[in-house]
């Protein structure tokens, strides 16, 4: 099925904002790239904000059928998954993950940071964004049967969120692996306590 120009414009946004930034990708750059006019977009964004928005729910949706996606197929073991998910990382890190994406941090830390007003719709999605994400190591916890699943979930995501950042502060994909580690001992250590 053919993409849509709304598509077209939502994918290219996606790549340039991605790379570039939000605020410092104009929409003339947008349209080049897309090779879609004015009028088209503004017939399908009233703003740049509501672009924005298109862009951040693709890529949740992108993202989380990704990653998820990578931590079932590994094993039916929750724990074996909740591992897994650094390794997808890693994968992410070193920019095999989304073709012609490459990997300039998280999108959505990028945005929170961008839009830094917790009330603005960019950061606000950021943030649902995290939660969902959340949400689904929570329930893999307490599938694993760790006593305390939301402790446990929140110390796994924090550990997730440092590697990303990492990965991409000081371009060390290898953060997936230091952080899995960690994380190991962390749930075998929550596990012991059920």
């Amino acid at each position: 099925m053919p993409k849509s120009r709304r598509d077209d414009l939502v994918e290219t946004a996606l790549k340039l904002f991605y790379a570039g930034g939000f605020k410092a990708t104009g929409i003339d750059k947008i349209l080049e790239e897309s090779g879609v006019a004015k009028m088209t977009l503004y017939n399908h964004f009233r703003s740049k904000d509501e672009l924005i928005l298109a862009v951040l729910h693709r890529r949740d949706e992108q993202f989380r059928n990704w990653m998820m996606g990578e931590m079932d197929k590994v094993s039916a073991d929750p724990r074996a998954r909740l591992l897994a998910m650094f390794d997808a990382l890693e994968t992410w890190f070193e920019g095999r993950a989304f073709k012609g994406l490459g990997f300039h941090g998280c999108a959505f830390i990028n945005a929170a940071g961008e839009f830094g007003d917790h009330a603005h719709p960019a950061h606000r999605a950021a943030a649902e964004h995290k939660r969902s994400i959340l949400k689904y190591l929570e329930r893999l916890c307490s599938e694993a049967g760790a006593p305390d699943p939301a402790k446990l979930a929140e110390q796994l995501a924090l550990l997730k969120e440092g590697a990303i950042a990492t990965a991409h502060v000081r371009c060390m994909p290898a953060a997936a692996q230091i952080a899995k580690e960690m994380a190991a001992r962390m749930i075998d250590a929550a596990l012991a306590e059920a």
